[in-house]
């Protein structure tokens, strides 16, 4: 019985996907898609797990790691809080304390960039201008949105990292914008430099081969587009691995 009554919701839930799927927006499908796949995943172990079935439910729960764990490090290396005053469901104080762990930085002419690797926690200071002194952590929504105008006046590349952190700390602030304000961006950064790649993948001057290709793995399976990543970023540390492993 009650593989019939698990038969019979699934086959329920596929025909309403499917007549769903063919009118979806893809950006929309593609996160439904993935949460989609968490929650069957879930539902499948809980079942079996209730049932007595733990030698089923096992697999279940193991496919569910990456995906739990993915979820854990965005609440805990960003999280919004305070109030906001109405701009996006956001409040004027963002992030987390940074992470005892290595970190990779990114420098500009307005700004200081941090990327923790415990964590994924993004923060930065700004080096000058109308909020020069200043971190991130401290601007509200609306700040952030006076410091990015800024910056696309006077140093865009600045703006793609006001951009890509609002990315991390309210996805949807774009609207209808999409991403190519961003990827466009990533194409303005001028030549880096050995000292500043090493310092985007988080490593000290003389890291081996090995030591670059592991800091590469870790930082884009964290920040790949594919996964709700920054494209700048991603295209900075992809740059840092090619000079890196170039010389």
């Amino acid at each position: 019985m009650p593989w019939l009554v698990l038969g019979v919701s699934v086959l329920i839930a596929l025909i309403l996907a499917a007549r769903w799927f063919v009118s979806a927006d893809p950006k929309l499908l593609a996160r439904v898609l993935k949460w989609g796949t968490f929650g069957v995943l879930t539902l499948v172990a809980v079942f079996f797990a209730f049932t007595g079935r733990l030698a089923l439910a096992l697999p279940f729960a193991i496919l569910l790691l990456p995906l739990a764990r993915r979820w854990l490090r965005r609440r805990m290396g960003l999280t919004p809080g305070g109030a906001f005053g109405g701009l996006g469901g956001f409040g004027g104080r963002f992030g987390a304390p940074p992470s005892p762990g290595q970190s990779s930085e990114v420098e500009t002419d307005m700004l200081s960039m941090t990327l923790e690797h415990d964590s994924g926690a993004i923060s930065g200071t700004v080096k000058k201008g109308r909020f020069g002194g200043q971190q991130l952590v401290d601007l509200d929504l609306g700040d952030l949105f006076k410091l990015l105008d800024e910056c696309r006046q006077k140093n865009p590349e600045s703006a793609t990292l006001i951009e890509a952190y609002l990315d991390r700390i309210a996805p949807d602030w774009r609207g209808d914008e999409g991403d190519e304000g961003e990827a466009n961006g990533a194409t303005a950064r001028g030549a880096m430099s050995r000292e500043e790649a090493f310092r985007i993948l988080g490593l000290e001057p003389g890291a081996d081969q090995d030591e670059i290709r592991e800091a590469h793995h870790r930082l884009m399976l964290k920040l790949h587009p594919d996964t709700g990543g920054s494209t700048y970023l991603a295209s900075q540390i992809n740059q840092a691995k090619e000079i890196l492993e170039g010389s």
